[in-house]
């Protein structure tokens, strides 16, 4: 997808910044909750990252926990939700500090960010958002906290132009804010990782060479993923080729690979659709013949479920937009990984054929 565009800002680099040395770490876990620590303290220990450093596949990811420490030695680079925080993590390697602001599995949409937050954004030299008004009260506090020389630069908004906005029932045109969820089109996800690569090389000169190769070897990978995709939905009967799911996150993505999305449970005010709705979306599903809706894994839907039963449509609760699979720290933990999870489920629902994305690998791909 070429890129669409958008106005230059300069990104100014820290003159003291060395090009970081790449150090083999092993950070033991304890993981309480579903939430994962370094047993030496707080996110990635001083300065440190969630997982442990070895050779790409290695069977961890370095994550997006780091702490945030304002040093010259590394760029700090402070992010959102899980999918752009593992593309920039891809992108930028072991040469960067790396802070999710979102926690996994949050609704981005209605997260407020806590006042610790704000220190995180004052010691980053990069602040990088979705955009599209998708952590509206996140980008609020960072303006309010980081560094005059701080940019904040939104993926969305340099990615597309409103010619190519989307509006569902999540986001409806009324509202006037588009459905924000560019990186679920694998098209889209490159151009973030492109951005990320010009953003970290002007701010940090040093290590250019080694985001460029980053985003290279990244690239490929995106690259063997989309054609997956392709071929994936190629495998789908065309007249299967349609999404009932629970929150409109894959318009972008239905654009781009040949489905249609009949309707979404989760109204733009994130509330249960009211029982009229309910009534005609199980009547689509009768009409049309959908054989599955899709659920979230992360956030439960009791009425989606009805709609399914009550259809007679297979109800498939495996999807998610915005938090890998596995815990933190281990190696499918990654936008690759969700993507994959993902197309196999969706695939394998409608009739298609889900070992077409077995050969994927879901590691992180920047060299170490």
């Amino acid at each position: 997808m070429p890129p669409q565009g958008s106005p230059f800002v300069l990104l100014v680099p820290r003159s003291t910044r060395a090009v970081a040395a790449p150090i083999a770490v092993t950070l033991v876990f304890a993981c309480v909750a579903g939430a994962c620590a370094p047993a030496n303290g707080g996110p990635g220990g001083p300065g440190g990252s969630v997982g442990s450093v070895g050779s790409a596949g290695a069977g961890t990811s370095l994550g997006w926990s780091d702490t945030l420490t304002g040093g010259p030695e590394k760029l700090d680079v402070a992010t959102t939700v899980a999918p752009i925080s593992s593309i920039a993590r891809n992108i930028g390697g072991d040469r960067i500090r790396l802070r999710g602001l979102i926690p996994d599995g949050t609704n981005s949409h209605t997260f407020e960010p806590a006042p610790a937050d704000a220190q995180t954004l004052a010691s980053a030299d990069l602040i990088v958002v979705n955009g599209l008004h998708l952590e509206q009260p996140t980008v609020e506090l960072a303006a309010a906290s980081k560094r005059p020389e701080t940019p904040i630069r939104q993926l969305a908004d340099e990615t597309i132009t409103k010619d190519h906005w989307l509006f569902d029932f999540s986001f409806p045109a009324s509202a006037g804010d588009p459905n924000p969820h560019l990186w679920m089109d694998v098209q889209y996800a490159t151009r973030y990782a492109e951005l990320l690569r010009d953003w970290f090389s002007q701010a940090d000169p040093p290590n250019a060479a080694t985001y460029v190769a980053n985003f290279t070897a990244y690239k490929n990978r995106l690259d063997q993923l989309d054609a997956m995709i392709r071929k994936g939905v190629a495998s789908v009967p065309e007249g299967d080729r349609k999404l009932l799911t629970y929150h409109d996150s894959w318009a972008y993505w239905a654009r781009e690979y040949g489905f249609t999305v009949i309707g979404a449970v989760q109204a733009s005010d994130f509330s249960d659709p009211s029982p009229q709705e309910v009534a005609r979306l199980i009547q689509q599903i009768r009409t049309e013949h959908v054989p599955a809706v899709f659920g979230s894994e992360v956030f439960p839907s009791p009425v989606l479920e009805q709609i399914a039963r009550e259809s007679g449509a297979t109800f498939v609760d495996k999807l998610r937009d915005d938090e890998p699979p596995g815990p933190i720290g281990s190696a499918g933990h990654t936008y690759l990984g969700m993507m994959k999870s993902d197309m196999q489920v969706i695939v394998d629902a409608l009739g298609g054929d889900p070992s077409i994305f077995d050969p994927l690998d879901p590691t992180d791909t920047f060299a170490r």
